[in-house]
């Protein structure tokens, strides 16, 4: 099933210091779907010791006044590093899905992540294995490389998939010349396009 017109709207929540003087973006994206509203991934919501070195600059969701998060149904960890589930607290009692193995990664091994931010109070995951349809016409797919757990989200549309990537590629030439199963999953989809947490723009296929 292929839904159209479809929009993902990427949201801004946070710049991370990379390098000396780099600021790399950090992006979670909405869904809007006619059976809800699924965002994928929650970015960060406040500071935390483990991260200092990378001096967190924070947008976070529950400040943009424009996105009411009473009206999100559900959430997509693509996997559960810091930046991508340090809101998750932001919606308790409603459902998170995640990969198992990498909800089971985060749990149990060490400098994984802020285990505090996965497993806050009231967060509730809902463990997937393997392909899932989460709605029609969007699924979830394994992709690992970045994470063992990493996945996708991928919205079929009449022109073609569009891919909601994580980190599963992290700046464009990763697709250009993909190296792991995850990137090489990507484009054997065919995307129309691959939107990227840490990239203002979406990567399209050359002509």
């Amino acid at each position: 099933m292929s839904l159209d017109p479809v929009a993902v709207t990427p949201i801004r929540v946070a710049r991370l210091l990379v390098g000396e003087d780099e600021r790399l973006p950090v992006y979670v994206h909405l869904i809007d779907h006619p059976d809800g509203r699924i965002l994928v991934d929650t970015g960060l919501t406040q500071l935390h010791p483990a991260v200092a070195d990378m001096d967190p600059r924070l947008d976070a969701l529950d400040r943009h006044d424009e996105l009411d998060l009473g009206s999100i149904t559900a959430v997509v960890n693509t996997h559960l590093h810091f930046d991508h589930c340090g809101g998750n607290h932001l919606f308790a009692g409603r459902p998170i899905y995640v990969q198992r193995q990498e909800l089971e990664d985060a749990r149990t091994l060490d400098d994984y992540t802020i285990p505090d931010w996965v497993d806050a109070p009231g967060v509730q995951y809902t463990a997937v294995d393997g392909e899932y349809e989460l709605v029609a016409g969007v699924r979830l797919l394994p992709a690992p490389g970045h994470t063992r757990g990493s996945q996708i989200v991928v919205i079929e549309t009449g022109e073609g998939p569009i891919v909601i990537a994580g980190d599963t590629a992290v700046w464009f030439g990763e697709l250009d010349e993909p190296s792991t199963e995850g990137q090489r999953l990507i484009l054997s989809l065919h995307p129309r396009e691959v939107w990227f947490a840490h990239a203002d723009e979406p990567w399209r296929p050359a002509d």
